[in-house]
């Protein structure tokens, strides 16, 4: 596909998953905006790419055909058929020639290429884990995933569990991730939502050495407060206390790990046990300090080990009350005496006295740690114990371990595919035992699928490249200029999109490390009563009634004008019999045209309504373009004579909008150029302004809008004034004592005197 270099625009929305019977509402909000904003784009000149396509592994499809009783390849494979008629008729531009569907052996060949890339680079491995397990779908699912301590997918409370799991090692991009999120034209929302996952920290790791028992390493932000550290608290996970003999700490610890992180975390109850094996000792104070286990604290985070330091962190200071420790203040905050700032000065720490908490923590870093910095991000566990999703192309062979298989390995197709805790391929043996391409003896393949974020990482690399088999895409291949989607997805999809983009960057595969430039959030079209629309919840509108009614450029229209692109809001269908009204305003104008020349008033409404939609559907803020767009029209309607050169720009205006209504009335109108103002219209060349005498209105007058305050006061006819008020093209106000007989087109007369003040 070629593209001109300077006029390239690839534009995109995020594609669905064919898992239900229909589009509903919430999703055409998606779509149909943006597709009215590539159509501008093409007629401002730019080569557009605009291709769709579906994201058909995964959760969604297999529990749909669960609940359906029916397969979901055979279910997946009518929905996709169904979406695809619900989007022309919408009248989507779409390149349907570049489809793509995950679940086809021709896309998910090259997700498996993408995924033998990551492990020959040693950014895919394989490792036992606590993982994040839901009973109802029967498989892990990955810590983005869980919401409230919840599957984000059917509710179920999570529970944590050892397993054995495929993971992408995301944790070794978390810098450039970061550094990235401010080369990017995207949702300041979403990128510090990416920045709190992440999660940097800067500190120092110290050692508190064993009085009984071994050595703790913690990490901390604060080593200045090093000097009030009252206790050590480990995390339940920590392998130091794995093998604790004492009952009570072995019950703590089964306890805690039935709970989620998440759950740990906005626990408003600190708890903990002690251990009565471990002491360690402050390396400031020389002090003997107790342990305790602590569900609050997080394994994944620093060393999974922290200090206590009550006086000064809000979780210490609660769990140091609740067990009686010590609370020692050692930094000066404004209510100490001769203290200025908060991060102020350190105090009772002998050497260290006098210092700056910054000049402080420099000095104690080098003197009784070393310098580090951690991330809260956790690697990314992408495989899963479900059918419907691409196979892990992996062999294990007990001789040479795991060994990357032919690609594709074709997923089979299962008639019980029902989860049954064991991944439902295990129960295939056709497909289960293997030949080890290394060593020629038995192997099994592996049997577990991707998750569905894999598919969905890397698929706008593809689209270009749809109908190639030979390679997933070419180096040369290009970002994606804006994308368009939920903002549900700013962690998991976005995060993982980029990760994937920077590691095939780091491997030389293409040419940049970043894939959206441009990232565009719509709002939500609630439900009629105010929920998120969802078939589980029976509450989803469907167009397709509608369209049958009123036609697609009505409901695409009325969800344009009706709602702010970014905020969304509750379903009414009120208003589309005037959207309705609106178009049919359109084409009497339309009708009505002749070839009588523009007046300057109108001139002037269509050189500043060109300009304020250009930039309103640039800017995706469709509603106010679509209300300039109806001004236009009143305008219009209101001359005797339409002039057709003005009503043709209408037509390019509303084009992107209304495309099968503005095609009929204008074929070929999508390949003219969109309408470029004229500038010298865009200001008036005259314009009325109010007369006034002692404030009081006696006049209206037309003046030239570049005229002076003096020529202005000429043309108002007001003589003997004492004092004179110009608001430049609004009104004139002259203050006048006595009052004079008055000039000008109105007779009315001014009483009273002007106020002496």
């Amino acid at each position: 596909m070629q593209h001109k270099k300077s006029k390239r625009y690839y534009a995109l929305e995020m594609f669905p998953y064919p898992s239900g019977s229909a589009l509903h509402m919430g999703h055409f909000f998606n779509f149909a905006p943006a597709d009215t904003h590539a159509r501008f784009k093409k007629m401002c000149g730019y080569d557009v790419f605009h291709p769709m396509g579906f994201d058909a592994f995964g959760l969604p499809a297999e529990n749909h055909a669960l609940k359906t009783d029916t397969h979901p390849h055979d279910n997946t494979l009518v929905n996709m058929e169904k979406f695809r008629a619900q989007l022309d008729e919408l009248g989507g531009m779409y390149d349907w020639d570049y489809t793509l569907t995950s679940c086809f052996p021709e896309y998910y060949k090259w997700t498996q290429w993408l995924f033998l890339e990551l492990f020959n680079a040693g950014l895919a491995y394989q490792k036992e884990s606590q993982v994040n397990w839901c009973n109802s779908c029967a498989t892990v699912i990955a810590n983005e995933q869980v919401v409230s301590g919840e599957c984000e997918r059917c509710s179920t409370s999570i529970i944590k569990k050892p397993m054995k799991q495929w993971f992408f090692k995301i944790t070794e991009f978390a810098e450039e991730l970061l550094e990235g999120l401010d080369r990017i034209d995207w949702p300041e929302r979403t990128k510090s939502a990416q920045r709190n996952w992440i999660g940097k920290s800067e500190g120092a790791e110290v050692t508190f050495t064993g009085m009984e028992g071994p050595d703790i390493t913690v990490f901390t932000t604060r080593i200045d407060t090093l000097g009030g550290a009252t206790f050590i608290a480990l995390a339940p996970e920590h392998p130091l206390i794995k093998d604790d003999p004492s009952p009570s700490v072995r019950k703590y610890i089964a306890k805690s790990l039935e709970k989620t992180e998440l759950e740990r975390q906005e626990n408003k109850e600190k708890t903990g046990v002690k251990t009565d094996w471990l002491v360690v000792q402050n390396p400031m104070t020389g002090e003997q300090i107790p342990i305790f286990v602590a569900d609050y604290v997080l394994m994944g985070y620093g060393t999974g080990a922290v200090m206590g330091v009550p006086a000064h962190d809000e979780c210490d200071f609660e769990f140091a009350k609740k067990y009686n420790l010590e609370i020692r203040k050692v930094i000066k905050t404004d209510e100490d005496k001769d203290c200025i700032t908060e991060d102020g000065i350190l105090i009772n720490s002998g050497k260290y006295d006098g210092l700056a908490s910054a000049q402080a923590r420099e000095k104690m870093t080098s003197d009784l740690g070393k310098s580090r910095i951690t991330y809260r991000l956790r690697d990314w566990s992408v495989s899963r114990q479900r059918y419907w999703g691409a196979p892990i192309p992996i062999i294990h062979c007990d001789k040479c371990g795991a060994i990357p298989a032919e690609i594709p390995v074709i997923l089979p197709y299962l008639k019980d595919f029902k989860p049954k805790g064991a991944p439902p391929l295990a129960n295939d043996k056709e497909f289960l035992n293997a030949t080890c391409p290394k060593c020629k003896g038995d192997a099994h393949r592996d049997v577990e699928t991707l998750d569905t974020f894999v598919c969905s990482s890397w698929y706008f690399l593809r689209y270009p490249y749809a109908n190639r088999d030979d390679v997933p895409f070419e180096k040369s291949v290009q970002p994606v200029d804006v994308y368009v989607g939920g903002a549900e997805h700013s962690v998991m999809h976005l995060l993982y999109a980029r990760f994937v983009v920077k590691a095939l960057y780091k491997m030389g595969h293409i040419g940049f490390d970043e894939p959206f430039k441009r990232m565009i959030h719509q709002g939500m079209i609630l439900a009629p009563d105010g929920q998120k629309m969802a078939k589980s919840k029976g509450n989803t509108v469907s167009p397709d009634g509608y369209i049958k009614e009123f036609g697609s450029d009505v409901v695409r229209l009325y969800m344009l004008f009706g709602f702010n692109y970014v905020d969304g809001g509750p379903w009414s269908d009120g208003a589309l019999r005037s959207t309705a009204k609106f178009i049919d305003r359109v084409k009497r104008v339309f009708d009505n045209k002749s070839d009588t020349k523009p007046s300057p008033e109108i001139e002037h409404i269509r050189a500043t309504t060109i300009k304020a939609v250009r930039e309103d559907l640039d800017s995706f803020s469709f509603n106010t373009a679509v209300a300039r767009c109806m001004e236009f029209v009143n305008a219009l309607m209101a001359e005797k004579q339409v002039p057709a050169e003005a009503v043709i720009d209408l037509i390019k205006l509303l084009a992107p909008m209304i495309p099968v209504t503005a095609e009929k009335l204008l074929p070929g109108v999508h390949d003219m150029p969109f309408p470029v103002a004229n500038e010298k219209f865009l200001t008036k060349a005259e314009a009325e302004i109010v007369v006034q005498v002692n404030s009081k209105i006696t006049d209206r007058i037309t003046i030239p809008t570049n005229a002076t305050q003096e020529q202005v006061e000429k043309l108002a006819g007001v003589t003997g004034a004492q004092k004179v008020i110009y608001i430049a093209g609004k009104l004139i106000n002259f203050l006048v004592w006595p009052l004079p007989p008055i000039v000008g087109k109105s007779k009315e007369k001014s009483e009273g005197r002007p106020s002496e003040k």
